[in-house]
């Protein structure tokens, strides 16, 4: 056999994520948001459902949360034989589900939590029951936590305008167990630049600003999960947490660039996820 093909024959392991999460009919977030992140980014996304939900680009009709039980057994399935490198959770609507899969996580190096409550819709989407379980058990795990300016008010009864906002809201939230905390500014603050806001909490410096261009596009369903996607992927492809955030900002950027024009459903519909495809990715 010449060295080329033994070359083509020797096994490799793509970069893997697990996925937490509610699925989205409509295609546009939740886990088909995650999978069609992680694909394009070039890794091999593997999910478990937590809730089944009914919506479309117009907004959600109805919600399913999956038992507990069955989500535990998911996660652990997946655990067990692909062994992901990287973690991300988000909607966990049954309250039971948080402190067993806790458990099964606590030796798992990258967590992502997005913590989902209020949609870009602006539809409530878990209740306050199951975020508190999900702080208690899972906040202390995570990596990095990537909160909603709504879901921030949630966390912390602060709805930050003012950069000393940001910073107080997000070292609240540090308070809570995550290493990091990234503050979505969505549709706040310049009327030209969308600012997120990273607080590590292994420094003592004010939060880092990461900032792109506004767009003007409606399409802007999934953004949270896509961006905590991808930062997920980044994190599971050895990239440390602030060079994951930067590099999974500039990713949604360029998806809801690209996604300006596209005609998706008659509401808000979402972003790009395949504006540059990468083919699957070696570790």
């Amino acid at each position: 056999m010449t060295t080329s093909a033994k070359a083509s024959n020797a096994t490799w392991k793509p970069v893997c994520v697990l996925s937490i999460a509610g699925s989205d009919s409509g295609g546009g977030a939740g886990l088909q948001a995650d999978i069609k992140t992680v694909s394009a980014l070039g890794g091999y996304a593997a999910t478990a459902v937590s809730a089944v939900t009914v919506q479309n680009t117009l907004g959600v009709r109805h919600l399913l949360p999956v038992p507990a039980g069955t989500v535990r057994d998911q996660v652990q399935a997946v655990l067990q034989d692909l062994k992901p490198q990287a973690v991300k959770i988000s909607m966990l609507p049954d309250p039971q589900a948080a402190a067993p899969i806790a458990e099964l996580l606590r030796r798992q190096a990258h967590i992502v939590i997005d913590p989902v409550m209020v949609a870009t819709s602006g539809d409530t989407l878990v209740k306050e029951e199951a975020m508190q379980l999900i702080v208690k058990e899972l906040f202390p795990l995570a990596q990095i936590v990537t909160p909603n300016l709504e879901e921030v008010r949630a966390l912390t009864g602060i709805f930050p305008v003012k950069k000393q906002e940001y910073e107080r809201a997000a070292k609240m939230i540090l308070d809570m167990g995550p290493k990091a905390v990234l503050i979505k500014g969505g549709h706040a603050g310049s009327a030209r630049r969308s600012s997120d806001y990273l607080l590590c909490a292994d420094t003592h410096f004010a939060p880092l600003v990461v900032s792109s261009p506004k767009s003007d596009s409606k399409n802007l369903h999934g953004t949270g999960c896509t961006l905590s996607a991808a930062i997920a992927f980044f994190l599971a492809s050895g990239f440390d947490t602030t060079q994951s955030v930067i590099s999974a900002k500039e990713y949604i950027y360029r998806a809801i660039k690209t996604g300006k024009n596209m005609q998706v459903g008659q509401g808000k519909g979402p972003v790009n996820h395949f504006f540059n495809p990468k083919a699957l990715k070696k570790q």
